[in-house]
């Protein structure tokens, strides 16, 4: 009785005046999301924020920690969030615009000290875990991790150490809570509100292996009421939360292999099946020649440069550098702005180069060794200087947490095979701000593993779509036929 009505409690869900001095106006839904976290704060709950990349879940966050800071709650006591590196910059930015009144530090770099004063201490997962005993120390009312799928691996240093902080309240925000098993939610879960979902194997053996493998409608049912209580997760696509989001357009564009392609892609199946006979039987050496197969062809569909580093360098070897060409001179003469993506920093450097030729300028790329401090030049400059207008983008390095509305085309040069990934990256662009239609061009070339792959990911997207997403490791396992059919040019 005592469970039913805390259940009960928790469903009705009236809405929370917003904090006096918040400096913004709530959409309705953030205020709905916002409420319902103070409301399981209340009850001592913690709670999963999983809205949709681009909904404002930071600032329905902040508008949470300044109710806190009202009433009193963080007079004693702090909150410690933890967030990517790349997000430091952008979570102070936030507090100052929306929360001045909360007293805000960035906990990071060689010179880092530990204020017990500020309200709120903002840090890295890095940090969070090579300085651990400090936080410990620390008198912690609640503790927030943004991107919480950095903890999605249950038994990593970094996940088990965020998890030992203790907090009297966990909140945990993601646009994407299942990147690839139900046991990644298990783990964000584990973190929310601990012991809550029993043990891994627990879990597993009620959730995981029935619904992954066995598609069991009854228990997908049950792990979706056993949650519902602690996850909120809105999509931009529903006009009944957001109606002033403009459409996303995506369609993909067909390239064909050049001659020159084509010839290395051909060795490069050969000489792999060749040796795939050889380790027949030794099945972690087989998956690991598989996944670097699918590695090489990706890069040879890309340009052949960027896989044999020698021949020619120019857009008229690769039949998407062709395709990608024609198409930057149809959007820079509607002078309109794109973000291209790609996850090799040598394709990156081969893009650069192109479109200096082409087009007499240099576009920004940010790629992971740029720095915390050229990142938020790039990113503010591409925002605000119309002199900016093609963007090259690293998958790793940009696909989250960067605010580029000013763009309203977005190409995908190469896919990352794993769905979550590549909308995280779209959504640079398609989030709240955006005030035109989002055209999202998504390169494959034609006959190739790129396109068989994509076909086989569409048709599994049923099973993404119930909140489990692709990675790429299913590959490693595909059977000799159908690796067959995979590998044939067609």
């Amino acid at each position: 009785p005592e469970v039913h009505a805390l259940f009960e409690e928790l469903r009705a869900n009236p809405k929370v005046a917003p904090p006096k001095s918040l400096k913004a106006v709530l959409r309705p839904y953030q205020e709905v999301g916002y409420s319902w976290m103070y409301k399981n704060a209340q009850l001592n709950l913690g709670s999963l924020i999983a809205d949709d990349m681009g909904l404002g879940k930071t600032l329905q966050v902040i508008s949470l920690l300044l109710k806190f800071k009202e009433e009193g709650y963080l007079d004693a006591q702090q909150a410690l969030v933890i967030v990517p590196t790349s997000l430091l910059t952008n979570w102070m930015k936030e507090i100052a615009k929306f929360a001045p009144l909360l007293n805000a530090v960035t906990y990071h770099g060689a010179k880092r000290k530990l204020s017990k004063k500020a309200d709120i201490i903002i840090t890295s997962y890095g940090i969070a875990r090579i300085d651990l005993n400090l936080f410990n120390q620390l008198d912690l009312y609640c503790t927030v991790i943004d991107e919480a799928q950095n903890i999605k691996n249950v038994n990593t240093a970094q996940t088990e150490a965020v998890k030992s902080i203790e907090a009297n309240l966990n909140i945990a925000m993601s646009g994407t809570p299942v990147e690839n098993r139900l046991a990644e939610y298990w783990s964000i879960m584990d973190y929310v509100n601990p012991n809550y979902l029993g043990s891994i194997l627990d879990f597993t053996e009620s959730y995981s292996d029935p619904i992954e493998k066995d598609n069991n409608q009854n228990r997908l049912e049950a792990f979706r009421k056993v949650t519902a209580p602690f996850i909120l997760r809105r999509l931009k696509s529903d006009k009944s939360i957001i109606q002033d989001l403009p459409d996303k357009i995506e369609q993909n564009y067909e390239a064909k292999l050049q001659a020159i392609q084509a010839e290395i892609y051909q060795k490069i199946v050969q000489d792999t099946l060749r040796d795939l006979a050889r380790f027949k039987d030794d099945k972690k050496k087989r998956q690991g020649l598989i996944l670097k197969l699918m590695g090489g062809l990706k890069q040879v569909c890309n340009h052949p440069y960027q896989y044999m580093n020698t021949g020619g360098q120019g857009p008229e070897q690769s039949g998407k550098g062709q395709i990608l060409m024609d198409l930057l001179s149809r959007i820079q003469h509607q002078q309109e702005k794109t973000l291209i993506f790609t996850q090799y920093r040598k394709m990156g450097n081969l893009l650069l180069a192109w479109i200096k030729a082409r087009f007499g300028m240099e576009p920004m790329y940010l790629h992971g060794g740029c720095s915390r401090k050229q990142r938020d030049e790039m990113v503010d400059a591409f925002q605000h200087d119309k002199q900016q207008t093609i963007f090259i983008l690293s998958l790793k390095a940009a696909g989250t947490g960067l605010n580029l509305t000013a763009a309203n085309h977005v190409i995908h040069y190469d896919l990352w095979w794993n769905p979550a990934v590549e909308a995280q990256a779209t959504d640079r662009a398609y989030r709240i701000g955006q005030k035109k239609n989002v055209q999202v061009y998504r390169f494959i070339t034609k006959g190739t593993l790129e396109e068989k792959i994509d076909a086989m990911i569409q048709s599994k997207k049923a099973l993404a779509d119930r909140s489990v997403s692709l990675g790429e490791q299913w590959l490693g396992d595909l059977s000799d036929d159908d690796l067959g059919d995979l590998l044939r040019l067609s």
